[in-house]
């Protein structure tokens, strides 16, 4: 199913644009959530609402997925996904902040953020991730997804580590941060915050040659996302090279490959509310 977004909104078309490879790490981690049928789930920070429907997909019909973003933008674009997928009976969306969730305490079987809740850099993760799990009935699943790493330059190594390097290649955890403060570090919030049995699992998701016109442009995009602002941490040879293997209209552009490979990775945290 395609998901139109025009190009003039240009957050929401890569958030579009980036469901060709997300949206299979996004159904293992939901297999790994393994969410009861009929139960309801929050979607913190959902975005455009396409993880919120595959969640909707696991509840079944008799359950229920409400999507919180601050963006009335996007969650109309949600409400419009829905409509398109048939599954408007099936998963809502809120305007609401995911540090205040306009919702009362134990109101869902599960949370879940994907590149939200303790990945933004904005949002403190303790507080946040202790509202999502007020929010959630004794013993159900507070859950975080978070993008982790990549490989998406076959044969250059170097220049990928170079570029990984820099401040925009290890966004969003910023240079100065508290250790603590990592993305990784996340079973130590789970702890603090008295969540039960907190594990961790690395998803992995892989594209290779020949690839779809959808995947070329969401592959695209992931290339100017993860380093496009790291021009002023490069020398200029090496920016030249990302230019010479990252802009579609190169002869040498990456993606072009006959064996082009990648890989990516997403962290899924979970917790349990005690009970």
């Amino acid at each position: 199913m395609e998901w139109e977004v025009p190009e003039t909104d240009p957050y929401a078309y890569s958030l579009a644009l980036a469901h060709a490879w997300r949206e299979p790490i996004l159904a293992d981690a939901i297999q790994d959530l393994d969410p009861l049928p009929g139960s309801r789930g929050l979607d913190a920070g959902c975005g455009i609402g396409l993880p919120a429907l595959m969640l909707a997909e696991a509840v079944g019909p008799g359950g229920h997925v409400t999507g919180l973003d601050i963006s009335p933008r996007f969650l109309a674009y949600g409400e419009r996904f829905a409509e398109q997928a048939g599954l408007s009976e099936r998963v809502s969306f809120k305007d609401g902040d995911v540090r205040q969730v306009p919702f009362n305490d134990a109101s869902f079987d599960s949370a879940w953020s994907v590149d939200c809740v303790g990945y933004a850099a904005i949002l403190e993760p303790l507080p946040t991730i202790q509202e999502l799990a007020r929010v959630v009935k004794p013993g159900g699943v507070v859950a975080l997804l978070m993008y982790s790493s990549q490989q998406m330059l076959p044969g250059y190594p170097e220049l990928e580590a170079r570029l990984n390097a820099t401040p925009a290649g290890i966004g969003p955890f910023k240079p100065g941060m508290r250790p603590e403060r990592h993305y990784y570090r996340a079973l130590g919030w789970f702890r603090e915050l008295g969540l039960e049995a907190p594990t961790v699992r690395a998803l992995v998701g892989s594209v290779h040659a020949p690839l779809s016109e959808d995947l070329r442009l969401a592959l695209a995009g992931l290339l100017d996302m993860r380093w496009g602002g790291a021009r002023s941490e490069l020398s200029p040879e090496d920016w030249a090279d990302y230019l010479r293997l990252s802009q579609p209209d190169s002869p040498e552009f990456v993606l072009n490959l006959p064996d082009y490979y990648a890989f990516f990775t997403y962290s899924l945290f979970q917790g349990r509310v005690a009970r």
